[in-house]
């Protein structure tokens, strides 16, 4: 089966196409343009020997703009179409994993690991590629929704600690696990399943009231600023990773909202420039203003669909890569791409921004994950205080 976001206007005979597989049909009486999936079913011969084309047609309620005139009716139609194209995917999904057009019943026969696997691929993260092993690890690779039970829940989590807690242990089959690594995992099983919760695919999430492994304070490594222009002037095997990265080092964007970023996103503005765009994390839209520098990195403006650093594709690689990019520069700090964020967090700090502006900057929903940055900045100080020497006063 296909999936199609359709738009046809019900006043002209012809469709009137934005592309292969979108339409939009006008409301009577509306200057509204309502949106709608065409699923393709396949066909069948007909009695008569002709070929008929099996269709199922599920309505979204969501409009357009018709001829949007304002910047507000444009970004209404950009998030709108957004949403109906997250909508399709989520219609691909489930009839790539057999969902669709199914009973809550028959779902529940359905196989979680499969599910999992293609959710990791959308995500196209480490982590969620490596909670799959750890749980075909744990159950096997045939695990039907219906046996995903709290009791299952649990037991996935006791796996998890009881890694943690072998340690180094020779006599152990399977490696052992961080007590961070066994958080993230379970945390990522939980997203999952509140993921297959809210797209109707399960009742409720039997984990939800399950809470993670226990974490262990963790270094936030970072870089100085003297650090960064080291970088600048150090080579790099891939061009684009070093802009992407110190792109992060003077926003503090994350690598998923680097690597999806659009020249549509970069907007400018009386002052200068700024970012509009979806977190994908959270899925909020944020503004973000850009330095001067930060825009420069960006480079020369090109198609407003084209993204800015092109092929910047995720691969087990890039951490080595960043790896020897430090080493060139005469850094030996265990360095990955997310540790960008936390410099541009710390520097900020550092430099005397507020840390509720630098929470913003972020797009942190609270102050707390800020302060891990602030008690950084606060460690730099003592440290600081305590590097003048011994004086006698006597």
């Amino acid at each position: 089966m296909k999936v199609h976001l359709r738009q046809r206007k019900q006043t002209v005979k012809a469709d009137s196409q934005t592309g292969n597989d979108q339409k939009q049909r006008k409301q009577t009486g509306k200057a509204q343009i309502s949106l709608y999936l065409e699923i393709y079913k396949g066909t069948v011969k007909a009695p008569d020997g002709k070929i008929k084309v099996l269709r199922d047609y599920k309505y979204l309620n969501l409009y357009l703009i018709d001829k949007p005139v304002t910047p507000l009716d444009r970004q209404h139609n950009k998030e709108t179409l957004q949403l109906a194209n997250d909508i399709k995917s989520k219609t691909e999904l489930e009839i790539k994993n057999g969902l669709y057009g199914f009973s809550s019943v028959t779902k529940d026969k359905v196989n979680f690991i499969e599910f999992f696997k293609a959710e990791a691929e959308k995500k196209t993260t480490q982590i969620w590629m490596a909670t799959v092993t750890q749980l075909i690890s744990f159950a096997g690779k045939n695990v039907s929704f219906a046996q995903v039970t709290p009791a299952f829940c649990q037991e996935f989590k006791d796996y998890l600690e009881a890694l943690v807690k072998a340690g180094n242990n020779a006599d152990k089959k399977q490696k052992a696990l961080s007590a961070n690594s066994a958080n993230i995992y379970y945390s990522t099983f939980k997203t999952c399943l509140k993921s297959a919760r809210d797209r109707n695919i399960i009742k409720f999430n039997p984990c939800s009231d399950i809470k993670p492994p226990k974490q262990k304070p963790v270094k936030k490594e970072y870089l100085t600023i003297d650090e960064v222009r080291k970088l600048v002037k150090a080579d790099c095997k891939d061009e684009t990773v070093k802009r992407a990265f110190l792109f992060s080092v003077l926003t503090g964007l994350r690598w998923s909202d680097i690597q999806k970023l659009t020249w549509s996103e970069v907007v400018k503005t009386g002052n200068g420039y700024q970012l509009v765009f979806n977190q994908k994390k959270t899925g909020g839209l944020e503004y973000m203003p850009l330095s001067e520098q930060a825009r420069n990195m960006l480079g020369t403006a090109g198609k407003s669909d084209q993204t800015v650093f092109e092929n910047l594709v995720y691969s087990y690689h890039i951490s080595t890569m960043i790896e020897i990019w430090m080493a060139k520069a005469g850094i030996y700090k265990k360095i990955t791409f997310h540790n960008a964020r936390h410099s541009f967090a710390v520097m900020q700090l550092d430099l005397g921004t507020d840390i509720y502006t630098v929470s913003q900057l972020l797009g942190h929903s609270t102050l707390k994950s800020t302060q891990a940055y602030a008690k950084i900045v606060d460690e730099k100080k003592r440290q600081a205080a305590n590097r003048i020497p011994d004086i006698n006063f006597e």
